[in-house]
């Protein structure tokens, strides 16, 4: 085979990228995923602001992953002036990181991937097909969007969660109210597991590494320190972030690529990487669901991505369910309202799991509060390195199963969405 593989535009993403493919003689020789978006210098737009315009303004870089770019920068700023929040406060910022999952996973496993698995270019036909099913995943992300709009007073963007806590709370009843409408959306979070691990995917493993929050008696997505590389063995504090991953520039992208500094492997963080850190940390119903998929670690196959999500729906379900009914109780030592602190110099890393992986914010801050310096590292600029070697992994497999051109570019394109990507992200 000699073909020159070319999607200008992968639909059904956020953000613009390109994928260039060259096959001479059945062997792929080149592959890039050309990240075109311009850059959003997010970094200097904080610079010179004070600690508390930045998780304001930081947030705008996404309208899914915003609650979880807000509460890294706090998470940072906290770290910086030493700040010890209240057990209730680290629970509504869990709610509110959760509710972003609510979000982003329902809307792409059933706006952006479904099409895909169902042979149609848009999410239009499958509400034809299945209205139903179309119906209760819209339901899914509206309540995903409530959640964080009664945590974070939004439903993107948030402005209640401030340095040291928040500037409002709902009431004993609406978090109920919550908990009952989680509980009714398992069945149909459950139902998802079933209806992803049900498409037929390539059967690949890939051989970058995978990096995920650790943390050893939970499931965590904001209140751990810890990363974990599985491949190479290595567990670092976030603030040491730098000493472990390494990030480069490529002619081809507009967002830096990144790799593990001690291997010089490519890696992936996303809901695939959590399971693999922390699958028997997961809540009873989505653990059940996980082994029914037949999905456990090892799982390096990018494709179960999309079941990894799935069966992180039924895990925040489950989780935020809980966490509301012991809000509504008063379980949580101490009251939301931000504690006292004294501003001070330094540098802080913030470090949580937004929707799609692992998202460090360093920042660096003066004596009067001021941002100095500011580093991101989203979750897929994280990923485009290994996303690379996972396109030319699968080509060279289609190749030799006899595939043609146009089925190549079909999976290639299934495997860049199954990755989730935020190419807006990327670039900050």
């Amino acid at each position: 085979m000699k073909a020159k593989i070319n999607v200008d535009h992968i639909a059904r993403i956020e953000g613009h990228g390109n994928v260039h493919v060259v096959i001479e003689d059945d062997q792929v020789k080149t592959v890039q995923m050309e990240v075109v978006e311009p850059a959003r210098l997010f970094e200097s737009m904080v610079r010179g602001r004070s600690f508390s315009e930045v998780s304001y303004i930081s947030s705008r870089i996404c309208g899914i992953c915003s609650a979880s770019h807000t509460v890294t920068d706090l998470l940072a700023i906290e770290r910086i002036f030493g700040v010890q929040v209240t057990d209730r406060t680290n629970a509504l910022r869990e709610l509110l990181v959760y509710g972003s999952y609510l979000q982003n996973h329902g809307t792409h496993l059933y706006v952006l991937a479904a099409p895909d698995f169902l042979g149609q270019k848009s999410v239009f036909p499958v509400e034809q097909i299945a209205p139903e099913v179309f119906d209760n995943a819209l339901e899914l992300k509206r309540l995903g969007n409530e959640l964080c709009t009664a945590v974070g007073g939004r439903s993107i963007h948030p402005i209640t969660a401030v340095v040291g806590g928040f500037t409002h709370e709902i009431t004993a009843g609406e978090y109920l109210a919550f908990a009952e409408r989680m509980d009714a959306m398992v069945p149909f979070a459950l139902q998802t597991v079933d209806l992803f691990n049900s498409f037929e995917v390539p059967d690949m493993q890939s051989t970058g590494d995978v990096l995920a929050m650790y943390a050893p008696d939970k499931y965590a997505v904001c209140d751990s320190r810890t990363a974990k590389f599985v491949d190479a063995g290595i567990q670092f504090d976030a603030d040491e972030w730098t000493t472990y991953v390494e990030e480069y520039a490529v002619p081809h992208s507009g967002a830096l690529f990144a790799r593990v500094r001690a291997t010089g492997k490519p890696y992936m963080t996303s809901a695939l990487a959590r399971l693999n850190v922390s699958w028997p940390l997961l809540c009873k119903q989505a653990k059940v669901a996980a082994a029914k998929a037949g999905l456990r670690p090892p799982e390096r196959n990018p494709f179960r991505n999309n079941v990894a999500q799935a069966i992180e729906l039924v895990d925040a379900l489950e989780r935020c369910a809980e966490l509301c009914r012991r809000l509504a109780a008063d379980e949580f030592e101490g009251s939301s309202k931000p504690v006292p602190f004294t501003v001070r110099a330094g540098r802080g890393v913030g470090y949580t799991e937004a929707p799609r992986g692992v998202l460090f914010h360093e920042l660096e801050l003066d004596d009067d509060g001021r941002v100095v310096h500011a580093s991101i590292i989203t979750p897929t600029s994280q990923n485009v390195a290994n996303m690379e070697d996972d396109m030319r992994m699968l080509a060279e497999l289609m190749i030799a199963q006899g595939a043609d051109e146009p089925a190549i570019k079909l999976k290639v394109e299934e495997l860049v969405r199954a990755y989730d990507p935020c190419l807006s992200c990327s670039v900050h």
